[in-house]
């Protein structure tokens, strides 16, 4: 009996250091804090261009991870007027990811809502920051802005490992998408 106790609870402890560390591994340890490096950490593509400019802004913070090109997010201020925010491309469909709870500037959901309600605007920041891959920046009414990157119509279908569409870049030599037809 004490051998079978001494068992469930040796894989109690290990289930429980397992989960931590799965925990640990998602939430904090591939993050990295990235450096404000001035006006080019937010841009915005103007409209009938392909050439994002640099926005004025403020109190900038962001964090990225190497594991997955979706990981970046960035908070920042601007004083930007929804009359001047109305020169630059327009990004739709824009849907905000769930960022760490630590990096508590970034409320997906608070953004999410503001979108969906017209009282947020996104705007499209860098096109194909990674092939398949945009830069969204959100501006709220009160001046705060946020930053993130998300799949864009093209990565949805050749990350799916169908052929990119004619109005799609060709992907780069060499890529290979994760699930093969």
């Amino acid at each position: 009996m004490n051998a079978g106790r001494a068992a469930a609870v040796a894989i109690l402890l290990a289930a429980l250091a397992t989960g931590g560390a799965i925990y640990y591994l998602q939430v904090y340890a591939f993050y990295d804090e990235v450096p404000a490096s001035g006006p080019s950490d937010v841009t915005l593509v103007p409209a009938g261009s392909d050439t994002p400019m640099p926005v004025p802004h403020a109190n900038f913070r962001a964090i990225d991870a190497d594991s997955s090109p979706i990981r970046y997010r960035a908070c920042f201020t601007t004083d930007l007027t929804a009359a001047e925010l109305s020169g630059y491309t327009p990004y739709p469909g824009a849907d905000p990811l769930v960022a760490p709870g630590w990096f508590d500037c970034f409320d997906a959901e608070e953004i999410g809502t503001a979108l969906a309600a017209g009282g947020a605007t996104a705007w499209l920041s860098v096109p194909e920051v990674q092939y398949g891959i945009d830069r969204v920046v959100a501006i709220l009414p009160d001046g705060r802005g946020v930053a993130w990157q998300q799949i864009n119509d093209c990565g949805e279908v050749v990350f799916d490992g169908a052929p990119a569409p004619e109005s799609c870049p060709p992907p780069p030599d060499g890529y290979e998408p994760l699930n093969k037809p």
